[in-house]
């Protein structure tokens, strides 16, 4: 509850909030946010662990319907993965930008944290998450779910930096070219 209430805090104020601010919007007392953590620091790495773990995505993936249609589930992957990306940069970012320059969360390492399990222990989740969306589609897919799963991510984390200019594809036109392709007809919005 405490690092849910801190979360959009720390990306909006950084290091620079307090843990009053924190308790106001965990309807606690300060001192109650001392009985769950040592100081702020601890609370900040709980943020950072919070804020780079897969399992809330993951739980959304899961929510997906698999009796939409394909393009559909994709989208909702896509909008659910680009969300989970804005998290993460904005409390990490909010973090660095107001100074707060330590690498990993002080704790565990990654890869002792239950639900975390480091950096291929996520992006396997995150695979596994969309391999899933795409497996009652398997007999008419050219390669296999898993493989348009780590196609589909690649594609993502390359496209969603966030918009520079209207050539950015949206996660719609990313999905419209992992399932039909680049080539065909020019669409009237396309043409330069």
């Amino acid at each position: 509850m405490i690092v849910a209430a801190a979360l959009p805090l720390v990306a909006e104020y950084g290091a620079a909030v307090t843990t009053g601010r924190i308790a106001r919007a965990a309807g606690i007392g300060e001192a109650t946010i001392f009985r769950a953590f040592k100081d702020k620091d601890e609370v900040l790495d709980a943020c950072v662990r919070e804020a780079i773990s897969p399992d809330h995505v993951v739980r959304e993936l899961a929510s997906i319907s698999l009796d939409e249609p394909l393009e559909e589930r994709l989208t909702q992957a896509a909008d659910a993965l680009r969300a989970h990306l804005e998290r993460m940069g904005a409390v990490v970012g909010g973090l660095h930008a107001t100074g707060r320059r330590r690498g990993r969360p002080s704790g565990p390492s990654a890869e002792e944290q239950p639900g975390e399990g480091g950096r291929e222990a996520s992006a396997r989740a995150l695979l596994e998450g969309l391999a899933e969306l795409l497996e009652p589609d398997r007999a008419a897919l050219r390669h296999s779910p898993e493989k348009i799963a780590a196609i589909f991510l690649g594609m993502l984390f390359s496209g969603l930096r966030g918009p520079v200019d209207d050539r950015d594809p949206t996660t719609a036109e990313l999905v419209d070219v992992l399932l039909n392709g680049a080539l065909g007809p020019r669409r009237e919005s396309d043409t330069p």
